[in-house]
């Protein structure tokens, strides 16, 4: 791991800040005043902040099948919320990659590396996002077409980011969008006259919901998984 990700993931200062103290020579990696943020860390060295140790804390990265009914937060008034489904110490602490509305279900991320999560949802990246749909109506093959060149949505200055569509029977597909607009998926198939009536996420990126996990079963990611996000 870079030495700049393991100051900030391990110590309460952003990125910037990290940058800053190592050319000012306030960061030590085994006693020798570290020059970049580049830095490789092995795992066992002794790393110094203004001349107090900073240690590794245990930074967790999730995936959770999210059940109907459940709301993408760490607290609500009226709805059981994802993070109740996470028995774990410090869950408090965890942040929600790619939310989902109530009424869908998957794949869920969580974690408590900020960079790690902003690496998922910053439009920059273009993180893919897969879903499986079921509709009210048949789906239209032109609309194939219709979604790999981009459909303007209600309210929006711009049409959406290409996106791929497979259909998997008359009112089934699976969608692949690049992109992260409130309620997408939904809407785009609202522009062609028709209405989500199941919506399932399956992967973010290249991590896919995990077949074994029953529905508001929850396990950690694989090393693998985990730096998927950065390839």
């Amino acid at each position: 791991m870079r030495l700049d990700k393991f100051l900030s993931q391990n110590s309460e200062r952003s990125r910037s800040l990290i940058q800053q103290a190592i050319k000012a020579g306030r960061v030590t990696v085994d006693g020798t005043i570290a020059k970049k943020g580049e830095q490789k860390l092995l795992g066992n060295e002794i790393v110094t902040l203004d001349g107090k140790l900073v240690e590794a804390l245990n930074v967790r990265y999730l995936m959770l099948n999210k059940p109907l009914g459940y709301v993408c937060a760490n607290s609500d008034s009226e709805h059981p919320v994802v993070v109740d489904l996470i028995n774990l110490p410090r869950w408090q602490e965890l942040q929600i990659v790619g939310r989902l509305d109530i009424d869908t279900t998957g794949l869920v991320l969580l974690t408590d590396d900020g960079q790690w999560n902003h690496r998922i949802t910053s439009p920059r990246h273009e993180c893919q996002k897969t879903y499986k749909v079921k509709t009210a109506n048949p789906i239209d093959r032109e609309v194939i077409e219709l979604f790999a060149r981009g459909v303007q949505l209600h309210g929006e200055k711009a049409p959406t980011r290409p996106a791929q569509l497979e259909l998997l029977s008359l009112q089934e597909a699976r969608l692949t969008i690049h992109e992260g607009k409130y309620h997408q998926v939904k809407r785009m198939f609202a522009a062609t006259g028709n209405h989500v009536v199941e919506l399932h996420r399956e992967a973010i990126g290249s991590i896919t919901l995990d077949p074994v996990l029953a529905s508001g079963e929850f396990r950690h990611l694989s090393t693998d998984e985990i730096q998927s996000i950065y390839l």
